[in-house]
């Protein structure tokens, strides 16, 4: 069965993108203890391109096949969990690129590099890092996972956050500063 990309984020409400989010069955890697761990030989750049051995993964439908895998544990480390192995993944920064936003009243939706679709919220934080003259903006995924903001998103995250007195943004009834701690 061939992929088939969400449509365009802008052209969506924030119902039909929580439709979507609900609607994706993704494998249950937190239930899985695989007893196998090994290396994957596998990393993701800085941009969010996928590697193997060197090479990069051209296919995207198994950069996505990948990424449904992937988990982050406490020490900052990615694996790659399946039923019977778990395999380490060397990861550059942020095992994805958060490439667009869509603001609907006071919750803003974010669309991966991978064609994902994440509602920041409690669940899904939005976390500033770095020092105030080069902060960086992160968005949680799933299973400790997190997204990089892309230079557009993260100006178009500014430009709401300006909106207000103070330099922050609410979604999903939390507040997020993106002022580096």
């Amino acid at each position: 069965m061939p992929y088939e990309p969400p449509p365009e984020l802008s052209g969506l409400s924030l119902a039909e993108i929580a439709e979507l989010v609900a609607a994706r069955k993704l494998p249950p890697v937190s239930q899985w203890k695989p007893s196998l761990i090994e290396d994957s030989h596998m990393r993701i750049a800085s941009d969010g391109r996928w590697y193997h051995e060197g090479s990069a993964i051209r296919r995207p439908a198994m950069v996505r096949a990948f990424a449904s895998l992937l988990t982050r544990n406490e020490d900052g480390q990615h694996w790659l969990i399946t039923p019977s192995q778990k395999l380490s993944i060397e990861v550059e920064d942020a095992a994805f690129i958060a490439v667009d936003l869509k603001r609907e009243g006071s919750d803003i939706a974010f669309r991966l590099n991978t064609d994902d679709l994440v509602i920041a919220g409690p669940d899904h934080p939005i976390r500033s890092h770095g020092d105030p003259d080069t902060p960086a903006l992160y968005l949680g995924v799933r299973n400790g996972t997190e997204a990089r903001l892309n230079r557009s998103t993260y100006a178009q995250l500014v430009e709401i956050a300006l909106e207000q007195d103070e330099l922050a943004v609410t979604s999903g009834g939390a507040t997020f500063s993106l002022i580096p701690a």
